[in-house]
């Protein structure tokens, strides 16, 4: 068999992407789908989709399994930006849910673009925690000199050597940590259970605890 031939009966990549104009005429034909925000709670309490429902993904990586046998229907997956809902499509698809969609541009872009979102206390999104928190650190210890301790210099270098490695296994250990300071627990984290518990029984089609 060719190359040519081989590439014309090999099935065509899934599509996850999902743009916010998309999910608005979901939204309008009233599709019978499942919007799972994987943002922290703090996050989802300053701005969300209407009707979606908050697992922040450190809970979903925990209970993969548990939450797939809840998704029997069209998922679409938001977060700030894309990359934390990928991370979640990956899960997902490893526990056999493999027809998740991953919003483009997160839950600001979805806004940006006209969608209905619900509005509550303003704070910065955890990415962007990061990239302060990450870009001080360096910018302290490449200031060098007798004015910056040596111990900020090699965190630095280890602020460094770990964004270096989350890029290369796509997660975020200083994100992780960040979400777990003060500001960022005004809102309460949902726990296992209510993260489970929140989502409609697969095959009822009753409905959980939305937002």
């Amino acid at each position: 068999m060719t190359s040519r031939s081989a590439s014309a009966t090999a099935p065509a990549p899934a599509v996850t992407a999902l743009d916010p104009e998309t999910l608005r005429t979901w939204q309008r034909e009233d599709r019978d789908l499942l919007v799972i925000d994987v943002r922290s709670a703090a996050e989802f309490e300053s701005m969300h989709i209407p009707g979606s429902y908050n697992v922040p993904l450190p809970l979903l990586s925990e209970s993969t399994d548990e939450l797939a046998e809840r998704l029997d229907r069209r998922v679409v997956l938001v977060c700030q930006s894309g990359v934390r809902a990928e991370q979640a499509r990956q899960r997902l698809g490893a526990a056999g849910i493999d027809t998740a969609h991953v919003l483009t541009g997160g839950v600001p872009g979805f806004a940006a673009a006209g969608g209905d979102v619900v509005r509550g206390k303003a704070r910065w999104a955890l990415e962007r925690q990061v990239r302060l928190a990450a870009g001080s650190l360096v910018v302290l210890g490449l200031a060098g000199g007798r004015f910056v301790s040596p111990k900020v210099r090699v965190l630095a270098g280890a602020i460094g050597t770990g964004l270096t490695f989350s890029a290369a296994t796509n997660t975020c250990a200083m994100g992780k940590a960040l979400s777990a300071m003060p500001w960022n627990k005004a809102a309460q984290e949902p726990t296992r259970e209510e993260a489970i518990a929140q989502l409609p029984l697969a095959g009822t089609g009753k409905p959980g605890a939305r937002a």
